[in-house]
């Protein structure tokens, strides 16, 4: 990996959580999103399209409140896969190495969310200065540089660095060490299935989960009619629902 590489990683990464408009948390920031860009960035984009899609899977229930991270998916996302590619790795071993990266993450996310609260100062001092036109400094361009420094530059040494080492760090773990990270690996898209069917197995909505893993099974149909009908399952579902409250509203009323 060059360093202009390893600096366009850290870029995709700065993108993916820096809350910038039309990018970041809602479509970077997922693993198979900036898998594929790193894979672009590397010149495999397949490797990565399927390495950022097996580490995704882990994070199908992802769920970030109260500005709590469990887990940093992007750096998971893009380290992973750059590892993937660098060193050889299958997709499963890729994931095992993932995980681990994505709990480190997290303290880029606390680090911003500590140090980012010295600008609401900034803010407030701009305040009683008067100087209401560089209120944007204090909410936009600060902030934003800050968040840079502390992605582009770690997650960009640790591609670069990382994937040096990464190939005689496998070839040291060859044999029944690596089996276990690839059968650890092989596991952990069962963790993100289990979480997201947590919140569809309730309610009127279990029937449809049984009614989707029959028809996914025995119709035989490719992956694109079968989400095109649950689109249209999931309509009819909700216009039948809605008349059916609309009525029963106007039922109250007479």
């Amino acid at each position: 990996m060059s360093i202009v590489q390893a600096f366009l990683c850290g870029v995709v990464y700065f993108l993916a959580i820096g809350n910038l408009p039309f990018v970041g948390l809602w479509s970077l920031q997922r693993p198979l999103v900036c898998g594929l860009i790193t894979g672009i960035i590397l010149g495999d984009p397949l490797t990565g399209a399927m390495t950022g899609a097996s580490i995704n899977l882990v994070y199908l229930g992802f769920i970030s409140a109260g500005g709590s991270m469990p887990a940093d998916m992007a750096l998971a996302g893009i380290l992973g896969t750059a590892f993937a590619i660098t060193g050889g790795l299958d997709a499963e071993t890729a994931l095992s190495v993932a995980v681990p990266i994505g709990l480190l993450g997290t303290i880029v996310w606390y680090g911003r969310m500590t140090f980012g609260s010295v600008f609401v100062h900034v803010a407030d001092n701009y305040i009683e200065k008067g100087e209401y036109h560089k209120i944007w400094r204090a909410n936009v361009l600060f902030p934003q540089l800050m968040t840079a420094l502390m992605t582009i530059i770690p997650c960009g040494l640790a591609a670069y660095f990382g994937a040096s080492y990464i190939s005689g760090f496998i070839e040291a773990l060859s044999g029944t060490a690596l089996t276990i990270f690839t059968v650890i690996g092989g596991m952990m898209p069962a963790l993100g299935v289990a979480i997201t069917l947590q919140y569809i197995f309730k309610g009127e909505a279990r029937v449809f989960l049984f009614l989707g893993f029959i028809l996914a099974t025995y119709s035989g149909l490719d992956l694109l009619p079968l989400g095109v009908i649950a689109g249209l399952s999931a309509l009819i579902y909700v216009q039948a629902t809605s008349h059916k409250s609309d009525s029963e509203e106007e039922e109250i009323y007479e």
